[in-house]
């Protein structure tokens, strides 16, 4: 394929129109056909800003036999998970999971996930937490109910005392809450983690939280950000890890949690 080539299937898979590539990158749309059509190649400047915007490396558009993979969704459905999480619960006769499920579908109805290309329902996010608990062995309702509501307070104009969930989960809720801590954002990052890990359900829920995000964030975030992201888990996350497989029933869960966190740190660390 050529650079031009290159230029259009990035592009597309951002899901950008060569209009709004051109606004990004300060040009004329007509600048972007040219390009790609391969009658005019972005000077080198301009060809790394386009990288940037594009979320590749400047390699990838300079490659001229890239793979051509289907890009595929990384993220299950909200309605299957919804109702399995629910079954189980069920069973379980797990009272504040199942009062969870209904509480965090309506306080995050019409939120949707950050810098996905394509629109993808929060709810989404939490039940996938939800679902890597269950399938990690983990049936406990005090970990499904904060999985589930883990981010309402943060996201959502709910107080802590409306979730329906006991004190234990209430507190795990707060500590991993951006919007409970104050300060500049290097103190709150420091207190932020300090907390958590004192707190060994508050530890699980942030490194399975971390752990979805990592596995979907090539999809919305920019190479500075992905960056950022895996320094800070390596630096902040990682140790929590600690406390989680300080909890007996939570040992296994805490190796399998280290191992998939590792292999998409060092992933993301050569791919970047």
């Amino acid at each position: 394929m050529s650079i031009g080539s290159n230029i259009a299937a990035a592009r597309r898979a951002r899901g950008l129109t060569q209009e709004k590539l051109a606004e990004q990158m300060e040009v004329t749309f007509q600048a972007v056909s040219t390009w790609e059509r391969d009658e005019n190649l972005p000077e080198t400047k301009k060809l790394l800003a386009l990288a940037k915007v594009l979320n590749i490396s400047p390699a990838a558009l300079l490659d001229e036999d890239p793979a051509e993979w289907e890009l595929k969704d990384p993220n299950f459905d909200a309605d299957h998970m919804y109702t399995y999480v629910k079954a189980k619960a069920q069973s379980l006769g797990l009272t504040q999971t199942l009062a969870a499920l209904p509480f965090m579908k309506e306080r995050h109805r019409g939120q949707f996930r950050k810098g996905m290309v394509k629109q993808v329902p929060y709810c989404t996010h939490p039940l996938t937490l939800a679902c890597h608990a269950l399938a990690m062995g983990i049936g406990d309702d005090d970990v499904l109910a904060a999985l589930l509501l883990h981010d309402v307070v943060e996201d959502t104009d709910t107080a802590p005392e409306e979730m329906p969930v006991n004190s234990r989960v209430r507190e795990a809720v707060i500590l991993v809450s951006y919007n409970t801590y104050s300060g500049d954002k290097e103190k709150i990052r420091s207190d932020y983690y300090k907390n958590i890990r004192k707190n060994s359900l508050a530890c699980l829920v942030k490194c399975i939280d971390r752990c979805n995000n990592l596995s979907c964030m090539a999809d919305g975030f920019s190479r500075d950000k992905m960056k950022t992201y895996v320094t800070q888990t390596e630096a902040y996350v990682l140790p929590l890890l600690d406390a989680v497989k300080g909890t007996q029933e939570w040992n296994s869960a805490a190796w399998l949690l280290r191992y998939q966190i590792i292999s998409l740190l060092e992933t993301f660390k050569r791919v970047l």
